[in-house]
């Protein structure tokens, strides 16, 4: 009777041990497998120092409040219309700054005290900037999705300056979702060229789409 408890006894713990090793490998094969990757769609891949533009296709969620939650497209004065609170301007801001509008838009018409408002960009518009003048190969140049671009990157996309260019004096018109055109100079030479009148700010404007770049001929 004793051999037979015995033998039984050393069987369940064989069992258990072939199910320990079992459960060990299963695991171990858990962890070496790779996740399964995200899905390269837009909203998987939206850059957080995106700046939205006119027609991009964006999804608005509100947390909590799934009835405000929306797809929408950016309309011709960079707005997005929204449930309960209108327009909301979100063109020209990065992904965090129109979080932030969306959500003053709740709390400041006290529709919502402390609402939390996520951002994916569904749909990318197409993204250009024109640069003409005095370069080797003037015409418009995509921006990249997933990068910033400067008025450096530019010129250096479009060939380089001509001989004849002046760097110093280089013009960026920028049309504002108003309606409104800013210019500013920029000096692009003294970059190029290491100078101590360099200033930081010319090479830390970001371009956005329909930036109009032009590079002036030196004066005689």
């Amino acid at each position: 009777m004793n051999r037979f408890i015995s033998r039984w006894f050393g069987g369940l713990q064989r069992v258990a041990a072939c199910f320990v090793v079992t459960v060990c490998a299963a695991t171990s094969r858990a962890a070496d497998t790779p996740a399964p990757s995200v899905s390269e769609s837009p909203a998987a891949r939206s850059p957080t120092g995106h700046a939205i533009a006119v027609t991009d296709k964006i999804s608005i969620s509100v947390f909590g409040e799934e009835g405000l939650s929306t797809i929408a497209r950016v309309d011709s004065k960079g707005s997005v219309n929204l449930k309960l609170v209108g327009e909301v301007v979100v063109a020209g801001k990065t992904i965090a700054e129109a979080q932030k509008a969306i959500e003053s838009a709740y709390r400041d018409q006290r529709f919502l005290k402390f609402p939390q408002v996520t951002i994916n960009i569904e749909e990318y518009a197409e993204r250009w900037v024109s640069i003409d003048g005095m370069v080797r190969n003037p015409g418009r140049i995509p921006l990249p999705i997933d990068a910033s671009m400067t008025v450096l990157d530019l010129v250096a996309k479009a060939g380089g300056l001509l001989d004849t260019a002046r760097g110093t004096a280089i013009t960026v018109t920028r049309i504002m979702p108003n309606g409104e055109k800013k210019t500013q100079v920029v000096d692009v030479e003294s970059l190029l060229k290491g100078r101590d009148k360099a200033k930081a700010s010319d090479n830390s404007l970001i371009l956005q789409p329909g930036d109009i770049v032009y590079v002036p001929q030196k004066l005689i």
